[in-house]
């Protein structure tokens, strides 16, 4: 088993810098406030595949941007099974789960090679007092998983199995057109 990554500081593109701020917090920032998020943001080395960015149980502490690459969540069950409970692309932000019991409920693993920009949680929530633009964007990408989740749901309780894959691979084309990828043909990471 690895061992959850630590990222450290790196000079990499800045959030103002990046293709995919437009569909990440930094979206409906002015230029000051993206500074200001910049400096609280690390950026670390490519998780390779396999390796886990948090493991179930870990402490929460951050939330992370996939800035490139794919992560799956999954938690262990009580007899030892793996529960899928998600795929995140770039721009998408992982690890909001793990807010309220201060431990991560789910494990982040790479699919393929994958980079993150870590956000210590502590230095969000105080940045996102000083900025309410930043704080709204967190309510909508919060609102935005409450409702993925409620559709899951809904999908993994009315659908067969068949049904249940085209509403997978439709939800991943949207996903991936609305990152500029084309909406036809994309490489799945996952392997089942």
């Amino acid at each position: 088993m690895s061992e959850p990554v630590k990222l450290r500081a790196q000079n990499q593109a800045h959030c103002k810098d990046c293709s995919l701020a437009p569909l990440c917090l930094p979206l409906s920032l002015n230029t000051e406030d993206m500074d200001c998020l910049d400096q609280i943001v690390k950026r670390g080395r490519p998780l390779k595949k396999g390796e886990f960015l948090f493991r179930q149980g870990d402490t929460f502490e951050s939330v992370y941007a996939v800035r490139s690459g794919a992560l799956k969540t999954f938690n262990i069950s009580d007899n030892g099974e793996e529960q899928l409970t998600g795929f995140h692309l770039p721009s998408e932000l992982v690890g909001m789960s793990g807010m309220d019991a201060q431990a991560y409920p789910v494990s982040a693993q790479a699919l393929e090679t994958t980079s993150v920009c870590e956000i210590p949680f502590e230095r969000l929530d105080e940045l996102s007092v000083q900025l309410p633009q930043l704080r709204r964007q967190l309510m909508r990408v919060m609102s935005r998983e409450i409702r993925e989740d409620q559709q899951m749901m809904l999908l993994l309780s009315k659908k067969t199995a068949d049904e249940r894959i085209a509403t997978f691979l439709i939800n991943l084309s949207a996903r991936f057109r609305a990152r500029g990828f084309s909406a036809n043909q994309f490489r799945l990471s996952m392997s089942r």
